[in-house]
């Protein structure tokens, strides 16, 4: 990670690390990539507007055309970015709470990776100066952008009768979800779509899909979709109120793929969290599994490397090159709408044949994130690894975008993973008091 970068762009306090001042130097520091177009979009949060208002006042300074086209989601700005050949930013923190934001750049819908977001970090410190603008940037008008996102679900659109429940997150999504689902069913349900700038994720969303699931069952809906809040997500909620996560949706979006002779390699890209279930239902199937340490960029150089067209996290984050070269909730939703509509069947029928290891996540907060690599955390994850052997997975992981240490595991009985994750925890929270009274002393 870099001086500014993390794991997914900028991201950190509003206000506090993302202040007006680093924004509008980020602005400035733009030019270094060349393109004197930007497009530029955020989500709900309060504190969007301030940081948005710094961006494009920092890139008009240096020559920069700005167009700035509202709430969006990350992936709609993405493709925006794509069709003009022009830069994109998009200030969100997706699922984080809403007193967080974020900074994503793409360079032509292509979210910029290390070397570019070390050129921006470089100018923003003045160790590089890019050469002087002969004019100031100017505010470009208004252009019909959901129109040209529209042109990415052309043959998608068609209508049903499927009683479907959307859940926005009261995120990016509140509006545009809506517009899509529209053109498909006349019996639509949403929820999560009434942003204050501060309800972001608030007991909604991919991040808490119960709500979703307790309108699914009792409004006797089809199924619904629940997204997080710049809409770069989406998990399902069964006619019964069952959750589909990520993993599920891809393990569904393959078999239509490969049915249709478009799963390239026959390869399907998951991360090493993923349920060891899906693993042996793909691999039924005849469909190879590769696996990638957990994050989206990991699955995408790995999608891109050999060339394969589905993948992604668990989380919900879906990558289907087939429609898109980024993961969009709302486009994979649609995507798997019409896999119910063509099969006449039910994300049900299509899951019954996957048997799931019990597995569970553990997020300790307020805890020092240097402590994954401690000898002694070490030696007990290898000691649980060896208990393991290949019949479960055991994953500590500091968070990439918030201060906590992720642990994750999964067995074949509930028994050996309660007993895995007690090992490591128990640890975790020994050495970090240990630490924290020598702080004192």
């Amino acid at each position: 990670m870099g001086k500014y970068f993390g794991t997914d762009g900028i991201r950190g306090k509003a206000y506090d690390f993302l202040t007006f001042e680093l924004a509008f130097s980020l602005g400035k520091a733009l030019s270094i990539l060349e393109n004197d177009i930007l497009i530029i979009g955020r989500d709900t949060r309060e504190s969007g507007e301030m940081l948005v208002d710094a961006i494009k006042q920092g890139a008009k300074v240096s020559g920069i055309d700005v167009l700035d086209i509202g709430i969006v989601p990350t992936p709609k700005l993405s493709y925006i970015s794509e069709e003009m050949k022009a830069l994109g930013v998009i200030v969100t923190a997706s699922h984080n709470p809403y007193q967080d934001n974020g900074i994503k750049i793409f360079d032509s819908g292509i979210k910029i990776f290390l070397e570019k977001e070390h050129l921006i970090e470089q100018t923003i410190d003045g160790l590089i100066c890019p050469k002087m603008p002969n004019k100031v940037g100017q505010d470009l008008p208004m252009i019909s952008h959901q129109k040209i996102y529209e042109n990415l679900y052309e043959g998608l659109l068609t209508p049903t009768d499927y009683r479907i429940g959307l859940d926005m997150a009261n995120g990016a999504t509140f509006e545009t979800a809506k517009l899509i689902f529209n053109h498909i069913t006349n019996n639509l349900f949403t929820m999560g779509d009434t942003p204050d700038g501060k309800n972001i994720n608030v007991l909604c969303g991919s991040t808490h899909p119960g709500q979703l699931s307790w309108e699914v069952t009792n409004r006797k809906l089809d199924f619904g979709f629940a997204f997080d809040g710049d809409g770069d997500r989406v998990l399902m909620v069964g006619k019964d109120g069952r959750l589909y996560d990520g993993d599920m949706l891809i393990y569904a979006t393959a078999l239509y793929l490969k049915e249709r002779g478009h799963l390239e390699n026959n390869t399907v890209v998951l991360t090493k969290m993923s349920n060891l279930g899906i693993i042996k239902a793909l691999k039924n199937k005849g469909i190879h599994v590769v696996q990638t340490d957990v994050g989206d960029k990991y699955v995408l150089e790995e999608m891109n490397q050999h060339h394969y067209v589905i993948g992604g996290e668990n989380s919900g984050h879906i990558i289907n090159r087939t429609i898109l070269e980024t993961g969009d909730g709302v486009l994979n939703a649609v995507f798997l709408v019409n896999i119910f509509r063509e099969w006449n069947t039910t994300i049900e029928e299509i899951c019954k044949d996957i048997t799931f290891y019990p597995d569970r996540m553990v997020n300790l907060r307020n805890i020092d994130k240097s402590l994954v690599k401690h000898p002694e955390v070490l030696k007990v994850i290898e000691e649980v690894k060896g208990h393991l052997q290949d019949d479960g997975f055991v994953i500590v992981r500091p968070s990439g975008t918030e201060p906590m240490i992720r642990v994750s595991v999964s067995a074949k009985s509930i028994d050996t993973v309660e007993m895995c994750i007690d090992m490591i925890v128990s640890t975790l929270e020994k050495l970090n008091r240990e630490e924290e009274r020598s702080d004192q002393s």
